[in-house]
């Protein structure tokens, strides 16, 4: 299986961050051929494996430094393939989600994390000198925070098998597979051997997982101290019964027009939201009727002093938990 892209939208423009790192992978890789003549070069591709490789013992004496280099080292076209392949397709959301410089820290913590725990691994096992290189133990992180930030997206996927077609699968389906086969792999290798770090994936995999789940409660919990009654719903279960996890919606304001962009759970269609601006107060009240009954409110800016201004709702569109509404001014 090899994914294509996926339907998860974007709110916050271009994941600079995650190109930027594809880019950096890309050029290294450029320069690992150039040098080894396209790793023919037996004597001079050792060389730059153990010299910029995370080689076990080492990792775990603390040196931080060839943990990083490795992250950008590869070991052949479809290592580098694979890997960048799934940073491209999995990567984007998940920047869009932490933002640029929070995305790049937490990237490198899972590479980190990931490099530790196949390093205990191979000192345990008597494969302490052999460096390990790649983005794959990062780039699980990415699919761990991806699974839990985004479970409903569909993920476009190449399948061949005596045939080569493309289907829609489930993120809660593509991504546990991925792991399971990790797991199996990883069993497969104590036994047989193998070249892979399979156990830098599942660890970077349960790394992305936590900090996944961290970054919603953190939302939940940022939202509860905004709104008390949040922390509040599941027992007293009021008319509202349940307030979306995410912070207040976004608004942007054009020439003509506004566009309000919130995240809202509980919601199957565009059909479940139901958008009126409210004139007395400058703001778009914002009701979900789905499985989860709430409201939420959009302050409209560049309305002060307007005593006759009237926004209409334009549309709503909804997609993977993001709606997107738009007012004509």
């Amino acid at each position: 299986m090899f994914p294509i892209h996926d339907d998860a939208e974007r709110i916050h423009g271009r994941p600079y961050v995650n190109y930027s790192l594809i880019a950096i992978n890309a050029a290294v890789f450029t320069w690992e051929v150039l040098v080894t003549g396209f790793f023919a070069n037996g004597r001079t591709t050792s060389e730059i494996f153990l010299e910029y490789g995370a080689i076990p013992k080492f990792v775990l004496a603390g040196d931080i430094p060839i943990v990083l280099t490795s992250m950008f080292i590869h070991g052949g076209i479809v290592h580098i393939a694979g890997n960048m392949i799934f940073l491209y397709v999995f990567g984007d959301n998940v920047e869009d989600r932490f933002g640029h410089v929070k995305y790049l820290a937490i990237y490198i913590l899972w590479g980190l994390f990931a490099a530790l725990v196949h390093s205990i691994y191979a000192v345990a096992v008597g494969g302490g000198e052999v460096p390990a290189i790649g983005a794959s133990g990062a780039i699980s992180g990415v699919l761990g925070a991806y699974l839990i930030m985004f479970p409903r997206a569909k993920i476009y996927t190449i399948i061949i098998v005596f045939f080569i077609t493309t289907i829609r699968i489930p993120a809660l389906a593509f991504i546990p597979f991925w792991f399971i086969l990790q797991i199996l792999f990883t069993l497969i290798g104590q036994s047989g051997g193998g070249g892979v770090a399979y156990l830098a994936h599942i660890g970077g995999f349960i790394a992305g997982v936590g900090t996944g789940y961290t970054w919603k409660y953190l939302a939940w919990k940022k939202m509860s101290l905004s709104i008390p009654s949040v922390g509040k719903t599941r027992k007293m279960r009021p008319k509202i019964e349940d307030i979306s996890p995410s912070l207040e919606p976004e608004v942007i304001e054009g020439a003509d027009f506004y566009e309000i962009i919130a995240e809202m759970h509980g919601i199957s269609a565009a059909t479940d939201i139901h958008a009126d601006y409210e004139p007395d107060y400058k703001r778009v009240r914002i009701v979900a009727s789905g499985s989860r009954k709430y409201e939420l409110f959009a302050k409209l800016p560049g309305l002060e002093g307007l005593k006759h201004a009237n926004p209409t709702v334009e549309y709503v569109h909804y997609l993977n938990g993001i709606a997107r509404i738009r007012l004509t001014k």
